[in-house]
C-alpha cells in the first residue's frame, strides 16, 4: 500500500537533523523570579538563582505583590540579587494603591542602592476589586509610571505586551496604541506576557512594527509547572491554551519527573521554532525552580560562562 501525504511528511520529519542540533548559543536570557514568604521558599528562590546565574542572564527581575503588599521583600532580594549573584537585578514597580510620591520614593531608594532597571506595570486590581482604579493621587497607568520614573533617574525600564490582547483593551488596535505610548514615554523594552504558539508571537511582533513601534519585544516564556495552575492564569490574563497541551499533561498530577519532562519538551519546542524566526531574546518566568529554564537554555546551545 502507497504511503499517505501524511505519512510522508511525517517520515520526512523524522529523517530530519534533530530539533535542537548544532545550535550556537548566540541567545540572551533573562529571568523571574519572585520574592518568597518564609525560609523555605527562600532557600529554593537561591538555589535557583544559583543554578541559573552561570548562564550570565542579561538580567532577573523580581515580582511586586498587589498594592505593594511585597515591597519589602522585593526590594531585598532584587539587591541581594545584584550583589551577591552578580546579575543585573531589576525591581518590578507597579502603579497599584500608592501615590505618586510614594513610587517615586521607592524609585530613588532602588537608584541609590545601584538598581538600574525598573519593571514598570500598571498591575492588577488588588484582592476584593474586580476592577483596577487608580490611586487617586498615583500613577493612572503604565505610561504615566513610566513618564515619572524618567523624571527620577535614567532608568532602564522593561514593560509588558499582550500578543493576545491585554484583558482590559478593548481591541488589538488600541492595545498596540498603548504598547506605542510606553515606548515614547522611554521604555527599553517589553517583555510579553506567556504564551504557547509561536505564530502569535511573530504575528504580534509584524503588527507592532507596522504600528511604528522599533523597540526590542522579548517573548516571556512560560514552562509548566502545573497544568491546572496554568490554566487559571491563562483565564487572567487572555491566554489560548492549544487542544492539544491539556492531553498532553492528562495522568500526570502525580507524576512530577515525568511532567517536567513533558513540559521541558513543549517550552522548549517553542523556543526553537521562536529562534527559527529570528528570536535572540527569551525572558522566563521561573515560578522560583530552575531546572526546566536551565535545561531549554541548555537544549538552544548556551553553556555557563567561565568565572560564574
Amino acid at each position: 500500500m502507497s504511503p499517505t501525504m501524511d505519512q510522508m511528511r511525517e517520515a520526512q520529519r523524522a529523517l530530519e537533523a534533530p530539533l535542537f542540533s548544532g545550535l550556537p548559543g548566540d541567545i540572551d536570557v533573562s529571568f523571574e523570579f519572585f520574592p518568597p514568604k518564609n525560609a523555605a521558599m527562600n532557600e529554593t528562590l537561591w538555589q535557583s538563582v544559583e543554578t541559573l546565574a552561570p548562564l550570565g542572564p542579561r538580567f532577573a527581575s523580581v515580582t511586586y505583590g498587589a498594592g505593594g503588599s511585597t515591597r519589602e521583600r522585593t526590594h531585598q532580594q532584587v539587591v541581594r540579587i545584584q550583589n551577591e549573584a552578580r546579575i543585573p537585578a531589576a525591581a518590578h514597580l507597579t502603579c497599584v494603591e500608592a501615590t505618586r510620591e510614594e513610587v517615586d520614593e521607592v524609585a530613588r531608594h532602588y537608584w541609590d542602592e545601584g538598581i538600574r532597571h525598573i519593571v514598570a506595570l500598571r498591575g492588577d486590581a488588588p484582592d476584593g476589586q474586580s476592577q483596577y482604579a487608580p490611586h487617586p493621587g498615583g500613577y493612572a497607568n503604565a505610561v504615566e509610571l513610566i513618564a515619572g520614573l524618567k523624571r527620577v533617574a535614567d532608568f532602564e525600564i522593561s514593560v509588558a505586551a499582550y500578543p493576545e490582547v491585554h484583558p482590559d483593551s478593548p481591541d488589538r488596535q488600541a492595545d498596540l496604541d498603548n504598547l506605542k505610548a510606553k515606548f515614547d514615554a522611554g521604555a527599553t523594552r517589553a517583555i510579553t506576557q506567556f504564551f504557547f504558539d509561536p505564530q502569535c508571537f511573530f504575528d504580534f511582533r509584524d503588527r507592532a512594527a507596522a504600528a511604528g513601534i522599533d523597540g526590542e519585544i522579548v517573548p516571556g516564556i512560560m514552562p509548566v509547572l502545573s497544568f491546572a495552575a496554568v490554566r487559571r492564569m491563562s483565564g487572567l490574563c487572555g491566554t489560548a491554551i492549544p487542544p492539544w497541551m491539556e492531553g498532553l499533561f492528562d495522568g500526570l498530577d502525580d507524576r512530577p519527573a515525568a511532567r517536567q519532562l513533558v513540559s521541558a519538551t513543549i517550552a522548549a519546542e517553542l523556543c526553537r521554532r521562536l529562534y527559527a524566526g529570528g528570536v535572540r531574546q527569551f525572558h522566563f518566568y521561573t515560578l522560583n525552580r530552575a531546572e526546566l529554564s536551565y535545561a531549554i537554555c541548555h537544549m538552544l546551545g548556551l553553556r555557563a560562562k567561565a568565572g560564574r
